[in-house]
């Protein structure tokens, strides 16, 4: 049976169970934080605790796994999160490795690389595949899937860059990919294309936010590639309201796409977005933006809508364990 890497090390793709396929645990930049969180808006102790009890209330309504896609760009701290995960015996927690930028490239990898001042292979593909087959640091903690953008501005030298190197981490390792994109622009047509020629198994990779649109037509081609449609940001409703997000779906499953689609709320327990104000602004801003939102409302709307019980599993069950099968 195929294994699955999680912070707590390989478990069974049998045992994900019902999986939210693109949640974050925390978002916090280090240099924001350590410069001018401590003290301020930041309580490690407070913040773990929150997050300890927020990820139990999740698995009590029956998620079983949660994939976060927190990379380089996003905060990503392997040790805060395993603390987490240690006290939230009946959760998996899924990470990632790649770069979140939506133009871009890091300095630290603008230097090095083919052609440039220092010549050589991009050693962003190989600390990809370090932290994939290796461990993320010292941590011993393995990524299971590459994260990547591809934003309005569409493939700017540095997010080509950086979408080739997951591209070309994926081909060494056939780890999946999930990939940001703006459904307003449609820029996951660009990144499937760019991913296709670059020798992806389109199969692998989630589309993320592509449930941001309505718009079936896009919708619909995006699937056909094989690419896989995350439907991630129930409760955001900025970007989409709920109900129109439900209806979108229950089109798409009455098309025959139950099993191109997963669902998730894109929501984090702390984000420094909004510094200390991150409590207050879900609850005024998003009140829905939880990690429960999906169970405790979003099932029932499907199945209102139509959506049948079978078709449901997939997309919470089948289709996760699939895409890291």
């Amino acid at each position: 049976m195929p294994t699955v890497e999680t912070l707590r090390g390989p478990v069974d793709v049998d045992e994900l169970g019902q999986t939210l396929m693109h949640e974050h645990v925390f978002v916090v930049a280090t240099e924001h934080l350590d410069n001018y969180g401590k003290g301020a808006w930041w309580d490690e102790e407070f913040r773990v605790a929150d997050a300890i009890a927020k990820l139990n209330a999740a698995a009590a309504k029956g998620v079983r796994t949660i994939v976060d896609p927190t990379v380089w760009g996003l905060g990503r701290y392997i040790p805060r999160v395993r603390r987490v995960a240690e006290q939230v015996p009946d959760l998996h927690i899924v990470v990632a490795t790649g770069i979140y930028s939506f133009e871009e490239l890091p300095h630290q990898y603008e230097h090095r690389g083919p052609g440039l001042f220092i010549d050589c292979p991009d050693p962003m593909i190989d600390d990809f595949v370090r932290d994939l087959t290796v461990g993320i640091a010292d941590t011993g903690v393995k990524a299971a899937f590459l994260k990547c953008v591809v934003e309005a501005k569409g493939l700017t030298p540095g997010v080509e860059r950086i979408c080739r190197a997951v591209a070309q981490a994926h081909v060494r390792t056939g780890a999946p990919i999930t990939v940001h994109t703006n459904a307003f622009t449609q820029s996951g047509l660009i990144a499937l294309d760019l991913f296709a020629k670059e020798g992806v198994n389109l199969e692998k990779v989630v589309v993320g936010h592509a449930g941001d649109s309505n718009d079936l037509d896009y919708l619909m081609r995006l699937a056909d590639t094989g690419a896989i449609l995350g439907m991630d940001r129930f409760g955001l409703d900025v970007y989409n309201p709920t109900p129109q997000r439900v209806a979108t779906i229950a089109a798409l499953c009455q098309r025959g796409y139950a099993d191109r689609m997963v669902l998730s709320h894109d929501t984090a327990c702390f984000m420094d977005y909004f510094g200390g104000a991150w409590d207050e602004a879900r609850r005024t801003l998003a009140p829905n933006w939880r990690y429960d939102h999906i169970h405790d409302d979003v099932l029932a709307a499907l199945l209102d809508a139509g959506v049948t019980d079978d078709q449901i599993e997939q997309m919470l069950v089948f289709n996760p364990k699939r895409y890291f099968s």
